[in-house]
């Protein structure tokens, strides 16, 4: 929260739509690649410049330009400049802690999404933002660093496999979109895995580490939330919008986007609430634990007190204790002790209290 309160400092004062990244820089140079197809046609390649990117005048194919790095702000205001985007747009394209949203501008859609994906080295999610631009013939995507879970999309243009070479960039932004919605289910599947993995720690041997466990995975459950939860009302714009930018064709695959979006969230809320029920058995299973503890305790107590107390007596080494002239009176005493402690073990057995 401190590092987010600091870097917001940095903007007080300046005009509304001064670009001032926010964020980590997760990449050093930014790096500019262009996809463009029609169903006949395709070529991929990296530009240097955004002005390379689409200066075509005739519109017959689509132009998919991803920007990996937002870092470089001059980069962020050329593209701004060639498109004609609105500088609160690029301003938001450079403050990674946006949750997801939509924008209609009518000439574009400007949407907000985060993409999650589990890193095998490390173990943990990681997050990265991807702000992208839907115009009429084109997608411009703007990632935090190279690396994304677009690779399959890229597969089916360069194979021309399914009709996406043959639809126009709403179909696209539908296929991005839907691809990080999808790999949410791989995040929800690891994650519910490691929830059950600690179910079952906890009913056998809880321990402190498992507390640390259960709230690691609520933090990583709540960031999860707040990613996926807002993403509902873009789905559901995207669908039942009527900007002129998404095609009817393309609106009955958002709605299923936005099915899948609703199955995510059903299975995140219900993660969360197993893992706020497993706080709440390990708090019961250490109590009952430490109740066990003092029972024993207290049986053991409770045995001891009236053995305790006629070795008492029999300690203060009075002359005229009657068992001192008698040869047996220390076994007897012993074998009265003994048999105290039997009957009251015998007793707390019929009262169900061992």
């Amino acid at each position: 929260m401190t590092l987010f309160i600091k870097e917001y400092q940095k903007k007080v004062g300046l005009p509304p739509g001064t670009l001032i990244h926010i964020g980590h820089k997760k990449t050093d140079k930014s790096k500019i690649s262009l996809i463009t197809y029609n169903a006949e046609n395709f070529e991929e390649k990296e530009i240097t410049k955004i002005e390379d990117s689409y200066t075509k005048k005739e519109k017959t194919s689509i132009y998919w330009i991803n920007i990996d790095g937002i870092h470089q702000t001059e980069l962020i205001e050329s593209v701004g400049k060639h498109f004609n985007i609105h500088p609160l747009v690029l301003a938001d394209i450079v403050n990674t802690r946006h949750h997801p949203k939509i924008e209609d501008y009518e000439d574009y859609l400007f949407i907000v999404l985060k993409m999650i994906f589990f890193d095998d080295k490390t173990k943990e999610n990681v997050s990265e933002q991807v702000s992208l631009i839907l115009g009429p013939d084109y997608v411009i995507t703007f990632q935090e660093q190279q690396g994304d879970v677009f690779d399959p999309i890229r597969d089916r243009l360069r194979t021309a496999s399914g009709r996406i070479r043959k639809m126009g960039a709403d179909y696209l932004a539908y296929c991005l979109i839907d691809t990080i919605i999808d790999n949410y289910f791989v995040i929800v599947e690891k994650m519910g895995e490691k929830v059950e993995d600690l179910e079952e720690e906890l009913l056998n041997n809880p321990t402190q580490n498992t507390v640390k466990k259960i709230h690691k995975l609520k933090r990583n459950m709540i960031f999860l939330r707040r990613s996926v939860w807002p993403l509902r009302e873009v789905t559901s714009s995207l669908e039942r919008g009527e900007s002129k930018l998404i095609q009817e064709s393309t609106k009955i695959y958002l709605k299923d986007v936005y099915d899948h979006t609703i199955q995510v969230i059903d299975t995140i809320e219900s993660s969360r609430d197993m893992l706020a029920g497993m706080l709440d058995i390990y708090l019961s299973s250490v109590s009952n634990k430490m109740n066990g503890i003092m029972k024993v305790l207290t049986i053991i107590a409770t045995i001891f007190m009236p053995l305790t107390f006629i070795a008492g007596v029999y300690g203060m080494n009075f002359h005229n204790m009657p068992e001192l002239s008698w040869s047996f009176g220390y076994p007897a005493v012993l074998i009265l002790m003994l048999g105290i402690a039997i009957w009251m073990l015998a007793f707390f057995k019929r009262k169900d209290w061992l």
